[in-house]
């Protein structure tokens, strides 16, 4: 990536700043495109090569323009995903105006790729739960009905502009930086302090992947991108690792010594309810020309974060 010059939204995201991270690791140039009011821009490491970029996503070609050029635009910027908003039409709908702002200053900038983050809830309701890429999409709520509106218009916009185009659809990615809220980072936060965890039933089949995994799989996704001038893609972003989630969740808890107690069925499922989960990751695998593969096991993964947490449960009572 040494040379490379690349502008990014949502870089002090979760999934974007560990992205950010290895792009300047190895060699890129990163223009992160951030929020005046941001609460989390030191999630971004003091780095030479970072450039951060004041303003917001629907001025993104105006705030941009000192860049002059750049090779690639990751879009990872996307609001409204709390529970009062991921069913907003108002909120969605101008998540997909502003993401068309960050595609049309990509164009300005000459950007040979635009790669943004798409999401697992585009499927909607799969009778079988298998997720390939090819299939038609049915999503439950407002949140993935917005990522796959612009999927599709950017899909005609940036063939016409021969640009290559990446939607990458996540699953569920944990890890450094995840949210506190979820599945994972409850469990590893309450279940060492003796704590309950209420939880579904959790039948249904899940699949987690490493963010050090997700975020090397963009960049490897990027990197062999050459060559597929106005192709465009959809790309699940996921594990090799699908199984009931109760497996996982049955796995933390062996990890966390079995401390704490597992409450199933006692927790209010979101409105799309419980829906298995088992992505392809064969477009992954081809895109990446069989150079990429996941580094950590699931239990490798969860095991960092129980170190983590008890790092900093450490630090707090010293």
């Amino acid at each position: 990536m040494a040379g490379k010059r690349i502008v990014m939204t949502g870089a002090t995201g979760f999934i974007g700043s560990h992205v950010a991270g290895l792009l300047l690791e190895q060699g890129a140039e990163v223009y992160a495109l951030v929020r005046p009011d941001s609460a989390h821009r030191d999630r971004l490491p003091e780095h030479g090569r970072l450039h951060l970029v004041g303003g917001q996503l629907s001025e993104a070609a105006a705030c941009l323009s000192g860049a002059g050029s750049a090779d690639g635009f990751l879009h990872f910027a996307w609001g409204g995903v709390n529970r009062e908003e991921i069913d907003s039409p108002a909120v969605q709908g101008k998540n997909v105006e502003d993401s068309l702002a960050c595609l049309e200053a990509a164009r300005m900038l000459g950007c040979r790729i635009f790669m943004d983050a798409g999401s697992r809830v585009e499927y909607g309701i799969m009778a079988d739960g298998i997720m390939e890429e090819s299939r038609e999409c049915h999503p439950v709520n407002e949140y993935g009905k917005a990522k796959l509106e612009f999927y599709r218009q950017a899909e005609v916009l940036c063939r016409q502009w021969g640009m290559t185009y990446y939607h990458l659809r996540f699953f569920s990615v944990y890890g450094k930086g995840d949210h506190p809220w979820s599945i994972i980072s409850t469990l590893v936060r309450e279940l060492p302090e003796g704590n309950t965890v209420s939880l579904s039933a959790c039948r249904h089949h899940w699949n987690f992947m490493e963010i050090s995994d997700a975020a090397s799989a963009v960049v490897q996704l990027y990197k062999e991108s050459d060559g597929r001038d106005g192709e465009a893609h959809v790309v699940n972003v996921a594990s090799a690792d699908t199984r009931p989630l109760r497996s996982f969740v049955e796995e933390i808890h062996g990890l966390c010594e079995g401390k704490g107690k597992l409450e199933y069925g006692t927790f209010v499922q979101a409105k799309e309810g419980a829906l298995s989960v088992c992505p392809s990751v064969q477009v992954l695998q081809e895109l990446t020309r069989g150079t990429w593969e996941e580094q950590s096991t699931f239990a490798q993964g969860i095991q960092r974060m129980l170190e983590k947490f008890a790092g900093s449960a450490a630090r707090r009572l010293g």
